[in-house]
């Protein structure tokens, strides 16, 4: 018993919703050049996060870069003494976490934070195995 051949259900490739003539086309050979525009565009951030240039200085979101902003402004007024951005603090088995800015205050307290839409589980794992094997408390803004 022989089949019948299959047929498309579509007039034309072009009849065809977008995921299934993709398919089609890899399947018969034809490849698009990909437009110019979408080679150079950046790719999008997993979280949404829309990385922002201030000072010349990129940051990996508008949330970083406006508290970035206002610490530059405590330290205008006195607050803060100095801080410093995307330190690094390593953990056993080789793994760090890079805390956003650490900020040491004028009355002597030095403070940890890290800057934050949202609190992954991964962060969470780190912040936890941080706080448990350095005498610091990470602070999320």
């Amino acid at each position: 018993m022989s089949k019948a051949p299959r047929s498309l259900r579509y007039s034309s490739a072009a009849a065809m919703p977008a995921g299934m003539r993709a398919l089609h086309d890899r399947q018969h050979g034809y490849r698009p050049a990909a437009p110019a525009a979408a080679a150079s565009r950046e790719p999008r951030n997993k979280y949404g996060a829309v990385p922002t240039v201030v000072d010349g200085i990129r940051f990996d979101s508008k949330r970083e870069a406006t508290y970035y902003q206002r610490l530059k402004l405590r330290v205008k007024s006195g607050e803060v003494i100095y801080f410093l951005r995307q330190t690094p603090v390593h953990l056993p088995g080789g793994t760090k976490l890079v805390v956003d800015f650490v900020e040491f205050l004028a009355d002597g307290r030095v403070r940890y934070v890290d800057v934050k839409g949202r609190e992954t589980p991964v962060f969470r794992l780190k912040r936890r195995e941080v706080e448990h094997h350095y005498p610091i408390r990470i602070e999320l803004e």
